[in-house]
């Protein structure tokens, strides 16, 4: 479902004398549908950088990033898009929201743009909002006035109303008590057994050890890291 050959990748700093740093180079792996694949290495290793490469957010120098059928290096930014819509799902760790939008939209608008029905997403928004433990109180309210935790409750929540076939998790569980962490690992475990084919990063090793399957240690393929 996701599979990357030989990628690259390299930052040019313009601003000092346009020096170019490889940040990786070489990346080969492929994950199958139900299969979770967490992605390991020191710090600065470029876990988000290959996160966000295959998410299309970053250009990527040389090699294939495969979602499905399309190359996300090569698609047009509409197909890309269209991936997003449909395909790819990607929980980060930052909630980004038109501000003043209720939070019950917020979840619903991943199915919304899927043509589901305006009763449909939001009886999956309020679903999972329960699920994630945000009061009721605070679903008509935009999350831009939340804490940080319940902002990252509804980006999971947001992340998790469509079943995309792939999803990229970056740091699911950070900072979440114990009650929401086990909420947020058994989303994982449910979208696994419907076959998603998921990357991660997890800082929390106990997470990291019940949800992914193998590991993929990028620092092998970061210049000056690997062995």
């Amino acid at each position: 479902m996701i599979e990357l050959k030989n990628v690259s990748k390299t930052f040019t700093l313009h601003n000092q004398g346009s020096a170019v740093i490889e940040v990786i180079s070489g990346v080969s792996f492929a994950i199958a549908p139900g299969e979770c694949v967490a992605l390991t290495g020191a710090s600065g290793a470029g876990k988000s950088t290959l996160m966000r490469m295959i998410y299309g957010n970053y250009l990527t120098q040389s090699g294939s990033i495969h979602i499905g059928d399309l190359d996300i290096v090569q698609a047009e930014p509409r197909e890309v898009i269209a991936l997003r819509r449909e395909v790819l799902g990607y929980v980060s760790q930052f909630l980004r929201v038109v501000p003043r939008v209720p939070t019950r939209d917020v979840v619903a608008d991943p199915l919304r743009a899927l043509g589901v029905s305006a009763e449909e997403a939001q009886a999956r928004a309020r679903h999972l909002l329960g699920q994630l433990n945000i009061p009721e109180r605070l679903w008509s309210l935009s999350p831009t006035t939340f804490s940080g935790g319940e902002q990252q409750r509804v980006n999971i929540a947001r992340g998790f109303a469509h079943e995309y076939p792939a999803l990229l998790l970056d740091e699911p569980t950070a900072s979440l008590d114990a009650a929401n962490r086990e909420v947020v690992l058994s989303l994982i475990e449910e979208a696994k057994a419907r076959g998603a084919a998921i990357v991660g990063i997890f800082h929390d090793e106990a997470a990291r050890d019940r949800v992914c399957d193998r590991q993929v240690d990028v620092s092998a393929f970061t210049p000056g890291l690997a062995a």
